[in-house]
């Protein structure tokens, strides 16, 4: 069975961006919350959305949305597994519980430039390449810069000049916190969102933006509003 769910979730109290997931962004007034469910019904290869929140905001907003897809799944998360504190392993081993799909795709609104389309391709992707012995899939963004250790020695030089150019530098990935998609065995048995041998899914860096912080918020609605 090649169902595919995802999981998607928020909470209420936001520390580093104050209401980030429902305050208005980029003319959307209800925010990244409301951008994300409205690219994720438009998806064609995921059968199953997860809205996983204790924000009572996200949950208005997520109800205004089950009259346009049967594939809205609204759940209210325990606050012991909305806090600060909470351990990742157990929000982890808590995802299964919520749906019965073979494969579990964790995504977070924090990256409004991943649409239904980029999420359609990284689904086909990750099932084609289960046959070629990989278990997972992760989006990455590809890295070619100095790294820098807490001594100021570079790091990632691995040829024989001191200053290499930067193309010939060994290309690294940076997980890009767009994608994370694996079987439902990866959750339940190793507490993990990716396995062990996870397909690299390269986005640009457009596509892998991501929030963290309040500036990341300012750019994001500018990327959103220039590309969208």
């Amino acid at each position: 069975m090649d169902k595919v769910a995802f999981f998607l979730p928020t909470r209420k109290g936001s520390q580093r961006v104050k209401n980030k997931n429902t305050r208005p962004f980029a003319q959307i007034k209800g925010g990244l919350f409301e951008n994300k469910i409205s690219q994720l019904i438009q998806t064609k290869n995921i059968d199953e959305i997860i809205l996983s929140t204790n924000d009572e905001d996200c949950i208005l907003i997520a109800q205004k949305f089950l009259s346009q897809s049967e594939k809205i799944k609204i759940d209210i998360r325990p606050t012991k597994l909305c806090l600060d504190s909470t351990n990742l392993q157990d929000l982890i081993a808590y995802v299964p519980t919520l749906t019965n799909a073979e494969h579990i795709l964790w995504g977070h609104v924090t990256t409004p430039m991943v649409d239904a389309h980029i999420y359609d391709q990284a689904v086909k992707l990750y099932l084609s390449n289960l046959e070629l012995g990989y278990d997972s899939l992760v989006g990455v963004v590809g890295f070619r810069n100095f790294l820098l250790n807490n001594k100021g020695e570079i790091i990632n030089n691995t040829t024989s000049l001191p200053w290499p150019r930067t193309q010939d530098l060994e290309k690294l990935y940076e997980i890009n916190h767009s994608i994370f998609l694996a079987k439902r065995h990866i959750y339940e048995e190793q507490l993990n969102r990716i396995g062990k041998k996870p397909y690299l899914f390269e986005m640009n860096k457009i596509s892998s933006f991501d929030i963290d912080w309040e500036e990341d918020f300012k750019i994001a609605e500018i990327i959103y509003n220039i590309f969208k």
